[in-house]
């Protein structure tokens, strides 16, 4: 993996005793080391991975402040630190707005990842740990939390460039608290959501059923372009890519790499030259799961029809065949623990 980090700003957003938030700014940017390097890598690749992202374009109806200081960097009449400065205050507004407590470290960093040219925003907050020196003093010190990051958003600066009509050239973290930091990072940006990602890939899942539904595979067959399918989608989503038509319709049917796109050219489904995907939506495709009221299950979805039957009219699931640790335990629980001991130890 090879990350060309350009730029890199670092701002502090903090709480007073009053709670109210207040912005330190950096007055330079970061020098380019190795170390700034691998962390932009990182925060790449975490960032990539997290799920339910949502997709948005800069839209008239909301406050243009921060889609003009980006466009006044891309044409050189402001500078990145500049950028940052006007990013992070308004952060401090639209935190303060929607009353989100959160305080950290606002960074900006653009750089380039393979073809493309990327803004990544994030707020990180920060953990102490605690290491001990080389004469066995405890010593503690804070590092970045990159895997508890939540608020984040970056932009596609090689899409805006190319297709911005198609609205989907920013990209966010939905977040734990769902509407909320949506809402929240929309007005941030000045951005409204655009593509649907949880909804391409339910379409996604419906047209490759129905393209399996008509087709002459055999079982195996079926099961094996399922999981070429996911591995696909699940390959574009770590890499933060789109997931491309003809690309999937290769992965369907190797043997005719346009017979799947004829299919739903055929029938009109609605699907994209390409689009992101939400991985999550797509695991049906090779695992069934689901918890509730003190049960917790998931199976291959291979299994279904053959170890695993689904009574849908009386709601009932039969398997044959339990997993190993799980027969010892029921066996032990109905049977008795005793007579498990004591057959032990006759041993």
């Amino acid at each position: 993996m090879s990350v060309d980090v350009h730029s890199l700003a670092i701002n502090f957003i903090e709480a007073g005793e009053s709670a109210q938030l207040t912005a330190h700014f950096r007055q330079d940017l970061l020098p380019i080391t190795a170390q700034v390097a691998e962390l932009i890598e990182q925060l790449h690749l975490a960032y990539n991975g997290k799920p339910a992202k949502g997709y948005a374009g800069f839209s008239e109806q909301k406050s243009p402040q921060f889609p003009e200081a980006l466009a006044a960097w891309q044409q050189q009449e402001s500078s990145f630190v500049s950028l940052a400065e006007t990013a992070t205050g308004l952060l401090v507004v639209e935190l303060t707005k929607h009353q989100i407590p959160e305080t950290g470290y606002v960074m900006l960093c653009n750089y380039r990842y393979l073809a493309n040219e990327y803004l990544l925003i994030a707020m990180l907050g920060s953990k102490e740990h605690f290491t001990l020196t080389a004469d066995l003093q405890l010593a503690a010190s804070k590092h970045l939390d990159i895997a508890r990051m939540q608020l984040a958003a970056r932009i596609d600066l090689s899409e805006f460039k190319a297709s911005a009509e198609q609205g989907k050239y920013i990209s966010f973290i939905r977040g734990r608290a769902g509407r909320k930091v949506a809402d929240f990072f929309l007005d941030f940006l000045g951005a409204e959501e655009g593509v649907d990602a949880k909804a391409s890939s339910k379409m996604v899942l419906a047209s490759v059923e129905e393209y399996l539904s008509a087709s002459d595979y055999d079982v195996q067959e079926k099961h094996e372009v399922r999981k070429q399918v996911y591995q696909y989608c699940e390959d574009r989503a770590k890499q933060g890519q789109d997931v491309h038509l003809q690309e999937l319709s290769a992965t369907v049917d190797s043997s005719d790499e346009n017979a799947f796109v004829r299919y739903c050219a055929e029938r009109e489904l609605s699907v994209a030259e390409q689009f992101p995907v939400d991985v999550k939506e797509l695991k049906t495709l090779v695992k069934f799961s689901g918890a509730g009221a003190g049960l917790s299950l998931s199976f291959e979805q291979k299994l279904l029809g053959e170890r695993v039957q689904y009574d849908a009219e009386r709601d009932i699931l039969v398997i044959k065949g339990t997993p190993p640790n799980l027969r010892d335990q029921l066996q032990k629980f109905i049977r008795g623990y005793s007579s498990f001991d004591g057959k032990h130890s006759e041993e």
